[in-house]
């Protein structure tokens, strides 16, 4: 996978953090024929998303193939504060992996 992978922003209103993140990545299920070929194309997709901040685990989430190609992730937290870093990162089924870090704005 291509390095900067994830576009991610987050944003405090009222106590209240906001993460949105886009993740680029094919999320193949393995169960799709290549039209030229027929041959199956092999299953590619996401199985952890993880987001820490201040050394605190906000989210884990184990994904499958069936989730949709660039996935889209948001979430809500009680806690952070403007300038904490917050850090997203996913691991796929082939074992490669990519991470994002931005400020609570």
């Amino acid at each position: 996978m291509a390095k900067k992978s994830i576009k991610i922003r987050a944003s405090l209103k009222d106590d209240v953090t906001t993460v949105k993140a886009l993740m680029t990545h094919p999320m193949e299920t393995g169960a799709r024929k290549d039209k030229k070929s027929g041959e199956t194309i092999p299953a590619h997709f996401i199985q952890e998303v993880t987001c820490e901040s201040g050394g605190k685990n906000l989210l884990t989430a184990y994904w499958s193939g069936g989730v949709s190609q660039n996935p889209y992730l948001s979430f809500k937290f009680k806690g952070g504060n403007k300038g904490d870093k917050l850090t997203l990162s996913w691991v796929d089924n082939k074992g490669e992996s990519d991470s994002a870090e931005v400020e609570i704005g």
